[in-house]
């Protein structure tokens, strides 16, 4: 036995001693196999041996600090109140986190919205896009629900989306604990493929816009190339992608995300003012289209709607966390103004353009006008500059789980990572140029699991072993079923008819 587990060991009968007076912080001795010797400065607030006699955090290969097993002691759950133990330097009031949630939900999914229309019929497409954001929004409210919970039950003062998820299974039925570190895991990596699938959309809105443009003006300058294939411009991309995502620090990113948040305000406005002149009449268009393409729809929509990777960190700066889920709280009133506007987007564009709707709204918009150029631009910079936004976050996650396989060539090594993602994410849009087919495929895969079938599965498994924790007839667990089930049909529809559609070419 080696020596680290003998200390373990001799460490375990402390346990009993620290539960029946909780104010002791008992010295761990644990064994440094880098100075070879024993340290005696570990400090465990809390140390919980499960009855196999392995600590419960060695045991689940889990993250969070080593913690009693929740559910054990309701009451001493209720006494712990996690908004009073927040320490928060600059915390945000309702307003910003109001407009924070805005900023974070309104993406470029708001351009698709039009072509999602086109697949679903013009009052289909109305009644669907509210049903689906009511459907994103309840998975947001038991999501952040159900971190309030585990925030007790752990005595944390906060929890972000992948620490919910491993606390819940953690926390739940002795059964689920060693699914902790998976559960965690997956709600990462489908983060991570999300976001680097968002920034392989943006390299092919880029290349669509820039395209048009300088397709107007090659026709009477002969030094421009004419209707050059849209790969091209994809690789004229890959130096300017490599040297603005070299930058590490998130706040020389700020200003470069102000901008690209008023390029995109100015590009719709521009937009919504060519969608109103000389609008058609709603006979004009299907109210119902092919059951067909109804996948497709889904998988637009919910790329669209669908912000619940932003969610936690916003509700967890809050200095009112409790107005987030409230009524009508700033949740429900931030994606209610975010619903509407897609709607409303979604609506009078394919109202405007009909079945020669684009997969982007902006391609839509004459070609030979100034202003209709000048939007095409403003979306394509706001689009570079937004890429690098959206890969910060994929990258700090990736870098997290492989610094330690390196040594002193560390920046070295993150800066060759970086680089080699970007190619990665250039070879994906080369690939598959199709946009629409490409946003509902990113949807379907990614945003289903994260947006429906992860909230349903951690509001499952936090509140399985509670008294009444699924409340009467187990109303509970088959709501959830329910929000499971929907998430996996339109995974699986949504997936199959985009990937048909990206095989056989389709835009």
């Amino acid at each position: 036995m080696s020596k680290k587990h003998l200390h373990n060991q001799a460490a375990i009968p402390l346990a009993p001693a620290v539960f029946k007076k909780p104010q002791l912080r008992p010295m761990i001795a644990e064994y440094d196999p880098k100075s070879k010797d024993v340290r005696h400065d570990l400090i465990m607030v809390k140390y919980k041996v499960d009855p196999s006699e392995i600590p419960v955090e060695q045991q689940a290969g889990s993250t969070l600090p080593l913690m009693d097993i929740p559910g054990r002691d309701i009451e001493a759950d209720d006494d712990y109140n996690p908004f009073e133990n927040r320490k928060l330097a600059h915390p945000t009031s309702d307003l910003d986190t109001l407009i924070h949630l805005l900023k974070g939900s309104l993406g470029s999914g708001i351009l698709a919205m039009p072509m999602a229309f086109r697949n679903a019929g013009l009052y289909v497409g109305l009644l669907a896009t509210f049903a689906i954001g009511g459907i994103c929004t309840y998975c947001v409210h038991i999501l952040v629900k159900t971190a309030h919970e585990l925030c007790r039950r752990m005595q944390k003062p906060s929890l972000g989306f992948a620490e919910t998820a491993e606390a819940a299974f953690l926390s739940g039925p002795p059964a689920a604990h060693k699914f902790s570190r998976l559960a965690k895991a997956m709600v990462n990596w489908f983060l991570v493929i999300d976001l680097l699938g968002c920034c392989c959309v943006y390299i092919v809105f880029i290349a669509e816009n820039v395209k048009q443009v300088v397709d107007n003006y090659a026709k009477e300058i002969d030094w421009l190339p004419y209707n050059m294939n849209i790969r091209y411009y994809m690789l004229m991309l890959l130096p300017l992608l490599i040297l603005m995502n070299l930058i590490k620090n998130l706040k020389y990113l700020a200003p470069f995300s102000m901008l690209a948040n008023l390029l995109v305000g100015s590009g719709m406005g521009i937009t919504f003012y060519y969608l109103f002149q000389d609008m058609p009449k709603l006979e004009e268009r299907k109210a119902f289209a092919e059951i067909s393409t109804m996948p497709i729809f889904f998988g637009t929509a919910i790329f669209a709607l669908e912000g619940i990777g932003v969610v936690m960190p916003l509700e967890n700066n809050m200095k009112t966390p409790t107005h987030f889920i409230g009524c009508p709280g700033v949740l429900n009133t931030g994606m209610f103004f975010v619903v509407s506007l897609y709607a409303f987007t979604g609506f009078f564009g394919y109202l405007k353009y009909g079945e020669d709707t684009n997969s982007s709204i902006t391609l839509n918009l004459p070609q030979d006008e100034i202003l209709g150029q000048s939007v095409k631009l403003m979306i394509a910079i706001a689009m570079f500059f937004t890429y690098s936004l959206q890969f910060y976050v994929p990258m700090e996650i990736i870098w997290k789980n492989v610094r330690h396989l390196f040594g002193a060539r560390k920046n070295l090594a993150e800066y060759s990572i970086r680089i080699a993602i970007i190619i990665i994410t250039l070879c994906i849009a080369i690939a598959i140029p199709n946009l629409g087919p490409f946003i509902s495929l990113v949807g379907a895969v990614c945003l289903s699991f994260l947006g429906l079938i992860f909230p349903a599965a951690i509001e499952t498994v936090t509140f399985w072993d509670r008294p009444n924790g699924l409340g009467r007839f187990n109303w509970v667990l088959w709501k959830n079923i329910f929000l499971v089930f929907f998430g996996i049909i339109g995974f699986l529809t949504g997936s199959y008819v985009s990937i048909c559609e990206i095989l056989e070419g389709k835009n």
